[in-house]
C-alpha cells in the first residue's frame, strides 16, 4: 500500500537522476520528454509501491522533489 507519492518540479529538474539510484523501491524512472531547460526529468511509474522514504527528495540537489505523504 502507497505511503505517498513524490512530487516532482519538472521545469526545476536538471535531469542528474540521482533520485533514481536512491529509491529503494525503484519507483522513478527519467522520462522522455525535456523540461524548458532541455532535459529529461524523473517520474513516478509506480505510485503504489511508494513508501515515501524521502530519499528521493534528499539527493535532489535541485530541490525538485517533494513528498506527499497520505
Amino acid at each position: 500500500m502507497s505511503k505517498g507519492k513524490p512530487l516532482i518540479n519538472r521545469e526545476r529538474c536538471k535531469g542528474c537522476v540521482l533520485c533514481i539510484g536512491a529509491c529503494p523501491k525503484k519507483v522513478l524512472k527519467m522520462s522522455q520528454q525535456i523540461n524548458k531547460l532541455g532535459f529529461h526529468y524523473p517520474e513516478c511509474v509506480d505510485e503504489a509501491n511508494c513508501t515515501a522514504c524521502t530519499f528521493c527528495a534528499v539527493v535532489c540537489p535541485d530541490i525538485a522533489i517533494e513528498i506527499e505523504k497520505f
